[in-house]
């Protein structure tokens, strides 16, 4: 997708970071030879609170909420601006109505847009996980309260998670790196993309599995069955890339040596796991059979048969070029072709695969966590270190195979990553240089480290400095143009037109779930005789015109080509 690195923190971002690693690499040359840690004054009382481990899950959610909901009167809440953030909206919508689908509107040529379908039903074409996400937080009185909830709450996930694999002081330590990489700035938090349930739904799988090796407890194969359901509703393709190493793990050690009783097997582990996937089959089945018509169909499928002809996977062919209703959907769709194309001559592929990774490295690990996996090939002799490893080559082996991939992608295996990360990090702790305690200095500043990265960020928004994008992230001309028409009386009926370059990420035209009762409508700008239908279809509303490439959109009065305006 184009444009994917204004999601992401500006090039500048990681030289300050690279300069601030420098200093600390300075320090750490400089640490003395003593027993004492660095800065022992504050890492004490985390190591005590990280012996409570239930505190410390809600310490690391709490502190995500504290921390972003202080950073309101700089940051703002965020607008939508990209195609599947519109999509997930509406799904939030139609959840927070009390429905699974909306039945097609019988204007829907009008209202066409990206990554919806229009039939059978009027809905995002997306798994309704993120929705549901989403329309709790619209309940709540806003949608960007449930993504700011389900982000602490995946915080807090990747916390209980790595207690199951790791001393509670070091598993605290990972959750806050998650927490502090993706939980205050990211697009993670400060968009509506809802990356954060699937990364929920991946911790849920990684901390129950040591559990259920260690107690069979039918609590910890209910929570994996949770998090594997999560993850079918989320990010199918990748949740189960994701899960088949678990799968092998699971069926390794209930049938290995150390395995236990079969009756335990089957009542604490295997059926409590298989009832939770049945129901969650049953539901997801009964969602689809809803909304397309057939409980194996998914949305996703239908609006890629409707519309695209560039395929998930470089192995396919593409098919014909469906008839489109609008200039704008053929142009995006094309571009997607083009991709594609690109992506299977071996230059494209290797400088869409520099992208894809460069993308990711910059939200997950960036300069500073980078340092730690210097410590990879000791950490990997670790047993326990394996099998992450394990999934995070399955995702890289599942990545390669796809068109696309986005930072997010990838979000089933967070706290898989940062599993990897902090048993790179012990290990880091014990190298030294001249008897100095090098890596013991290294570790314990990199979390302050990114700290201030944090604070220089957002200091660099109250100064208005390059450094930042403007904030809050969004489409904040459409989001203008709303605010104004909702101030107006009445009900209103918007055309929207573009220029001939327009940017196929810069979309303006998208409806609430109940189009009909919506206080302003959304649609596309036809000629005169097809907008004449529409017009007549809304006869009381007023009706306006505007271009969304214009450098001030602003809507104007809709004028039929007879020079009458039409209100």
């Amino acid at each position: 997708m184009t444009g994917i690195y204004q999601l992401l923190a500006p090039e500048l971002v990681w030289i300050c970071e690279a300069v601030l690693l420098f200093a600390v690499a300075t320090l750490a040359l400089r640490s003395p030879t003593d027993r004492r840690a660095p800065f022992a004054s504050v890492v004490e009382p985390l190591r005590r609170l990280s012996r409570q481990r239930s505190v410390a899950v809600l310490f690391v959610a709490l502190f995500v909420l504290v921390i972003r909901v202080a950073l309101i009167p700089i940051l703002g809440i965020p607008a939508p601006h990209w195609c599947d953030e519109f999509s997930y909206l509406l799904a939030a919508d139609t959840f927070a109505h009390g429905r699974l689908t909306n039945p097609t509107h019988p204007m829907w040529v009008h209202f066409e847009s990206f990554h919806i379908i229009e039939q059978p039903t009027y809905m995002s074409m997306y798994p309704p996980a993120q929705g549901l996400v989403l329309a709790a937080g619209q309940l709540a009185g806003h949608p960007w309260i449930g993504q700011l909830l389900i982000t602490a709450l995946m915080c807090a996930s990747v916390c209980w998670a790595l207690q199951g694999w790791l001393p509670p002081g070091w598993a605290l330590l990972g959750a806050s790196l998650a927490a502090l990489r993706l939980g205050i700035l990211s697009y993670w938090m400060n968009t509506y993309w809802c990356a954060s349930i699937a990364a929920l739904g991946g911790a849920l799988v990684l901390g129950a599995l040591p559990r259920m090796k260690r107690n069979a407890r039918i609590r910890d194969a209910v929570l994996m069955g949770l998090g594997l359901v999560i993850l079918a509703n989320s990010r199918p393709y990748e949740g189960l890339v994701y899960s088949l190493p678990f799968a092998g793990a699971m069926l390794w050690w209930l049938t290995g040596r150390k395995r236990p009783p079969l009756r335990i097997s089957v009542s604490h582990v295997i059926a409590p796991l298989l009832i939770v996937l049945s129901l969650g089959g049953l539901a997801t089945a009964h969602y689809y059979k809803s909304v397309t018509g057939r409980s194996f169909l998914m949305t996703y499928q239908v609006n890629r048969a409707t519309y695209a002809t560039a395929p998930y996977f470089i192995w396919q062919s593409p098919p014909a070029e469906p008839v489109y209703h609008h200039a704008v959907m053929r142009d995006f769709y094309r571009w997607e072709l083009g991709e594609f194309e690109k992506n299977r001559t071996l230059r494209g592929y290797v400088r869409r695969a520099a992208d894809k990774f460069v993308s990711w490295w910059q939200l997950y690990l960036g300069v500073t966590l980078t340092l730690s996996l210097l410590a990879l090939p000791w950490a990997y002799r670790r047993p326990k270190t394996r099998l992450p490893v394990l999934v995070l080559v399955c995702m890289l082996i599942g990545f390669s195979v796809q068109t696309w991939t986005l930072p997010h992608y990838f979000a089933p295996a967070t706290a898989v990553l940062y599993l990897v990360v902090v048993q790179c990090l012990r290990h880091l702790r014990l190298w030294k240089w001249r008897s100095r305690a090098v890596g013991r200095t290294l570790v314990s500043i990199i979390p302050l480290t990114i700290c201030a990265i944090i604070l220089l960020r957002v200091a660099a928004v109250v100064v208005h400095a390059p450094l930042e994008p403007r904030w809050p992230r969004g489409n904040l001309e459409r989001a203008q143009v709303v605010r104004e028409l909702e101030a107006m009386p009445g009900q209103h009926l918007v055309l929207v037109k573009y220029s001939p370059h327009h940017n196929v990420d810069w979309e303006w035209v998208w409806n609430n779930a109940e189009i009909d009762r919506s206080k302003i409508v959304w649609a596309r700008d036809m000629s005169d005789s097809k907008n004449r239908e529409l017009l007549d279809y809304f006869k009381s509303r007023h009706v306006w015109q505007i271009n969304g490439d214009d450098p001030e959109p602003a809507p104007k009065t809709y004028v039929l080509t007879n020079g009458h305006p039409r209100e």
